[in-house]
């Protein structure tokens, strides 16, 4: 488990291909390492990965195929930026909300703005995510926990959401380096999966011999019911 508050910025020191494998070798900031063994996790951009070497200051970890491909990490490279962060203690403060690394979808970052002191992005994601994203809810972007503050769903189920970020949070992570185009692993919050998708059954199961009634004379008064 996961708190979605980045505790630093880890770089690729080495990538190494196995068959059906990928070994990446991540460099800590100074005292992120202290106590890590062999075998715990850490979240790298929002993906949790097991350590299965340690080095002084660094660790390595296998990255499966499928996680590779589902994932940011497959595009990282020496040198690359990751944020990071230590598997959360029985009794940690969880600052932004529970996390469990696994990556539901990659969002691509659609716009960039810079008011004083702020910095705002706007996430494009496609369907069927979207129906889990609300104002004032939490999402993980690339490990980090934040509140979105504007989202809008389209007619097709994608559509996209806007984060704030203050200068401590672009200090601590890698999102003051992010440029239009660039792609973020996401993680939905569970609750609100969990909320959304039986709410979705229930009207489904309640409703489902007349949704083609429903359907067809929202065609007829041009009406798109859009059920992404």
């Amino acid at each position: 488990m996961f708190t979605g508050i980045v505790q630093g910025v880890a770089h690729v020191a080495s990538v190494s291909d196995r068959s059906g494998l990928r070994t990446l070798r991540l460099g800590f900031p100074s005292g992120f390492d202290a106590g890590l063994q062999v075998g715990a996790s850490v979240s790298c951009d929002g993906v949790c990965l097991t350590v299965t070497a340690l080095h002084e200051g660094a660790a390595d970890f296998d990255v499966m195929q499928q996680t590779l491909s589902l994932t940011t990490l497959g595009a990282l490279q020496q040198g690359s930026a990751l944020n990071v962060e230590r598997a959360a203690a029985q009794d940690a403060e969880v600052g932004g909300h529970v996390l469990s690394g696994h990556v539901d979808v990659q969002a691509t970052l659609a716009a960039l703005r810079t008011p004083e002191n702020n910095r705002v992005l706007r996430f494009a994601l496609p369907a069927p995510w979207m129906r889990y994203v609300f104002a004032k809810g939490y999402i993980a972007v690339n490990g980090a926990s934040l509140t979105v503050a504007e989202a809008r769903r389209e007619a097709d189920g994608s559509g996209w959401f806007e984060v704030w970020l203050i200068p401590e949070t672009l200090r601590m992570t890698t999102f003051a380096d992010k440029r239009v185009g660039d792609a973020f692993n996401i993680e939905i919050e569970r609750q609100t999966q969990v909320i959304v998708d039986t709410v979705r059954d229930a009207v489904a199961e309640r409703l489902g011999p007349y949704l083609g009634l429903l359907d067809a004379l929202a065609r007829e008064r041009g009406v798109d019911v859009g059920r992404g």
